[in-house]
């Protein structure tokens, strides 16, 4: 850092220039010289924000509300900065670090005027956030609004934390942003750290690498570029154990998967939902328990595929022996209550000394804690005397106690998915005793975890979901290769380098939804730079080979993996699972060759056209668009492809086998099981031509594509 009349900090990439008086005045490239800010804007870099004023005079002369004070001035001291604001009598201090690809601000503490807070018996000065960094970037063509990122072709610039603490953050403005770090007291205020810096647009994960090394921060872009296992479909199971690992494994390989995501409910005993989470107590398949499930993990990778762990970290079961039958005190409470009256074992009325307005009222989440019994409610008053009515003691099996007055309890945090468990109080170190039960059975084996269920957490959610995903991802040995899960914040963006998966979408609404959902949040998660899982998809009847190819072929046009939810009684049952599996092996072998071309992906990121995966007459790969022709059955799925060599049809029977009697005459066509290769023998009579009609078979014919779609039309099952 230089000052003549204004501060300038420097990185091998870029060059930083504030003012005297706070104000940033450049964020320029220093190969190009490019500008990357808005420089006509008086914005300073820091500023100060107070629940209220607290010196005297400010307090007199200015509204009482939650206030943000601009820094008005800059000085250097002992090689730190000495920040001053507007109105309130205090300054901060701020250390910075330039690095060659990033620099960094730290709050180190405060000046305040202490004789400007006489008589006021408070620790001083009375802060409740600090704006560590704040730059007004010019809007470019994309922003990655998790990673906090404006970036096109030529420069991007980031805002980004090196913890879970600071809050990171934009505002939207009239051709720009305000891009923003802020120290939060109750999270992180002094010794809170935030980064930024601009560069140009081929360094940016050079530069976000450097830092994740520096601050030894999980290494998001070492595994996003990581493609041979981000990029990875996965074969996911809730049921797979010591006893049918084999069976799984089979499965698994002949849809060519080379992840296998294993649900929690596989390894631990589970009811209802999510009742027993917490508990992790094995399965009876599991009679030495951990050395089980290593020698499971173990026959899993010998076969070539990866094991990933999926839980729930935040939920702790309502059955499980953190809740009943005296609920544990780490359990968290949505709204606080003090007992206006003492509580007998009897009694049914609670009065308390808070009005309950708002309080929760849906029928499974009625529930509140005091000491460690749980207790019903029917309704309550929102009038003096407050309480609650129709209370029923010693729910949920918890022992009934007698509670004094002033006793403090609330409103028991339950899960909004199925109301089978509630989350725990992310400021206790209950998260960490989950995280040590979790962290055993992931280093028995596992290389990569879904955290499911992150949105459960208390508020700030910005700070608590990716800090309780980190809480576990700091035990977790080796480092996962990649996570996904079910919600994000920017810190996570450090090791959920797989981004997120959609549920399940059943046949009749798949293709819409894959457009819908994750084919629309696709290119936005690439302004993140991160790529997203198109889906867990549930296997079940009703569907077939088209709808998983167009679902997969949308996902890897986006160099995006999928998720099945496999089940294999399923799998025997349905008809057409085999040539499902073959769609998926394909694409995943595909995937994993790097095989698809821009110009393919490009193809295939048009929506509503569908394409098929052939293995052509040489045993190559062959792309084709293909279109769909609706047969009168309803159960005969046919689709024409055009192709150079001539035309051909795709057709199978949905969900079983028959005879398909086309009006075709049978000279101009042949039925080949697959391209140029084995013939299927059929029947012609009267000039038509009777068809065996099962899996997936090739017509091959002289006709028009107009003319197969009319036959297939006219078509009759029989």
């Amino acid at each position: 850092m230089t000052f003549e009349k204004d501060f300038v900090f420097e990185t091998d990439l870029c060059r930083l220039v504030v003012g005297e008086n706070a104000i940033v005045k450049s964020l320029s490239l220093k190969a190009t010289g490019e500008e990357t800010l808005r420089t006509d804007e008086d914005i300073a870099l820091f500023s100060v924000t107070q629940e209220r004023p607290y010196h005297n005079e400010v307090k007199l002369a200015h509204p009482n509300k939650r206030t943000t004070y601009q820094a008005n001035s800059i000085r250097l001291e002992d090689g730190k900065l000495v920040v001053g604001f507007e109105i309130i009598p205090y300054e901060a201090i701020v250390s910075f670090r330039e690095a060659p690809m990033y620099m960094t601000f730290t709050l180190e503490g405060f000046n305040p005027k202490t004789e400007k807070y006489a008589g006021l018996a408070m620790d001083l000065p009375p802060v409740a956030e600090l704006r560590l960094v704040q730059l007004p970037v010019k809007n470019r063509k994309n922003f990655g609004e998790w990673l906090n990122v404006s970036w096109d072709e030529t420069a991007a610039v980031n805002v980004l934390a090196v913890s879970p603490h600071a809050r990171i953050d934009s505002e939207r403005r009239k051709g720009y942003r305000v891009m923003t770090a802020d120290a939060v007291r109750g999270i992180k205020l002094v010794g809170c750290t935030a980064a930024m810096f601009a560069a140009p647009s081929d360094k940016l994960m050079d530069a976000i690498a450097s830092l994740e090394e520096d601050y030894d921060l999980p290494r998001g872009v070492e595994s996003r570029r990581d493609a041979a296992h981000i990029n990875a479909s996965a074969y996911w199971t809730g049921v797979i154990n010591p006893l049918n690992v084999d069976e799984h494994i089979a499965w698994a390989k002949k849809g060519g998967f080379r992840m296998m995501l294993i649900y929690y409910t596989s390894i631990f005993k589970e009811e209802r939902g999510y009742s027993l989470n917490g508990n992790y107590d094995y399965r009876d398949e599991y009679p030495n328990g951990r050395e089980d499930l290593v020698k499971m993990l173990d026959r899993i990778k010998e076969a070539g595929i990866t094991p990933g762990l999926h839980f729930l970290q935040t939920h702790i079961g309502l059955h499980s022996r953190y809740v009943t039958p005296v609920c544990d005190r780490r359990i968290n409470l949505t709204k606080k209550f003090t007992l206006a009256k003492a509580l007998g074992k009897d009694d049914t009325v609670i009065y308390v000394d808070e009005d309950p307005t708002g309080t929760v009222m849906h029928e499974k989440c009625r529930v509140l804690r005091f000491g460690g019994e749980l207790i019903s409610y029917e309704s309550y008053s929102t009038e003096y005397p407050y309480c609650f009515k129709g209370c029923v003691r010693g729910w949920d099996d918890t022992i009934v106690t007698e509670h004094p007055l002033g006793e403090m309890g609330g409103i028991l945090d339950i899960s909004e998915f199925g109301a089978s468990s509630v989350y725990l109080n992310q400021y206790s170190d209950l998260q960490d005793e989950i995280a040590d039960k979790l962290a055993d059975a992931y280093n028995a084996g596992f290389r990569y975890v879904y955290f499911d269920g992150s949105e459960g957490t208390n508020p700030p959610f910005e700070y608590h979901v990716p800090n309780a995903q980190y809480r576990v991802y700091k035990k977790l040995s080796p480092a996962p290769l990649y996570t996904e899960g079910a919600a994000k914040a920017h810190f996570s963006w450090h090791y959920l380098s797989g981004g997120n998966a959609f549920d399940i979408f059943p046949p009749e609404l798949f293709k819409r939804a894959i457009d819908e959902y994750p084919a629309e949040e696709a290119p936005r998660m690439r302004q993140d730079f991160t790529r997203l899982n198109f889906g867990w998809w549930s296997y079940r009847t009703g569907f077939q080979p088209d709808m998983y190819e167009y679902g997969t072929s949308r996902a890897a046009a986006w160099d995006c993996p999928i998720t099945v939810q496999t089940n294999v009684e399923m799998f025997k049952s349905v008809a057409r699972t085999d040539d499902t599996l073959e769609v998926m092996r394909r694409w995943e072998d595909v995937r994993a060759k790097q095989w698809l071309t821009d110009e393919q992906k490009e193809m295939l990121k048009e929506l509503g056209k569908v394409h098929i995966l052939l293995i052509d007459e040489k045993g190559e790969y062959e792309l084709q668009p293909y279109t769909e022709i609706i047969c009168p059955d309803k159960q005969t799925r046919a689709f024409v492809i055009e192709r150079a060599c001539g035309n051909y049809v795709v057709f199978w029977h949905a969900d079983g086998e028959g005879k398909l009697e086309l009006p075709v005459d049978p000279a101009v066509i042949s039925l080949e099981k697959t391209l140029g290769g084995e013939a299927v023998a059929f029947e012609a009579a009267d000039g038509k031509s009777v068809l065996p009609i099962a899996s997936r078979c090739y017509l091959k014919t002289s006709l028009t594509a107009e003319e197969i779609v009319k036959a297939f039309e006219a078509s009759k099952l029989i």
